[in-house]
């Protein structure tokens, strides 16, 4: 049976375990957790070295929590093709110019070909404003564009909760 594929990004682990306790916050936590707990499975959840080197950088209460989470996810590769898109990305400002950063996800959830990619970064990934540009260097390059969300915007219909 085909599972959609996920990319998981930084943000998603980070918010999972968040000790922050802003209702901001909290509601992220809740819906990630409620993502990955009950529709997770119904994914091909994926990610890369660059969301384990992001979640290792600093000292912070989670950071063992959140890195424990993914340790099983198979992890995307880089490769020279990888270098190639984040320097088009790059040269048509797409995302801030950080080899480790935004793009380098945009770059390996496009260049594998994943269906999603599942983020809280809305102001450089799950961004509808910047959709359009992005979609269009990626035509360019002959990628696909994952479809960029929330995990608020994968939650099943059917789990019954309002908001």
């Amino acid at each position: 049976m085909y599972k959609p594929r996920v990319y998981v990004e930084t943000t998603i682990p980070s918010f999972y375990h968040t000790t922050r306790t802003s209702a901001f916050c909290l509601a992220r936590r809740e819906w990630t957790r409620r993502w990955w707990d009950d529709h997770g499975s119904e994914f091909e959840r994926v990610t890369s070295r660059a969301v384990f080197d992001e979640l290792s950088r600093g000292n912070y209460p989670s950071r063992d929590a959140a890195l424990a989470l993914i340790r099983d996810l198979p992890r995307l590769q880089t490769s020279p093709a990888i270098r190639d898109i984040l320097a088009t990305y790059f040269r048509n400002r797409l995302m801030p110019a950080d080899p480790g950063g935004d793009a380098l996800h945009l770059a390996l959830a496009s260049y594998h070909r994943c269906d999603f990619l599942l983020t809280w970064n809305c102001r450089h990934l799950a961004n509808a404003r910047k959709f359009d540009h992005i979609q269009r260097v990626n035509a360019a390059l002959g990628l696909i564009v994952p479809t960029l969300v929330t995990p608020m915007e994968l939650l099943g219909e059917d789990d019954g909760k309002d908001y």
